[in-house]
């Protein structure tokens, strides 16, 4: 049986960004239904493309 664990909240900063409009809505209706929240996204969204730029260095 696994060990239950409390996990760990990583320190976070807020940042205030703009939006376009449309790409507010284009994410909102990707997470519709979803138990995913407008930050959860582009936080996912982000680490995604830094993996994907550092794949395209690695790959140089």
């Amino acid at each position: 049986m696994a060990t239950f664990r409390i996990p760990k909240i990583p320190p976070t900063t807020s940042k205030s960004i703009r939006f376009p409009n449309d790409l507010i809505e284009q994410v909102e209706n990707a997470i519709v239904g979803m138990d995913c929240t407008f930050s959860a996204f582009v936080i996912e969204a982000v680490r995604t493309a830094l993996k994907d730029l550092e794949e395209q260095k690695d790959n140089s």
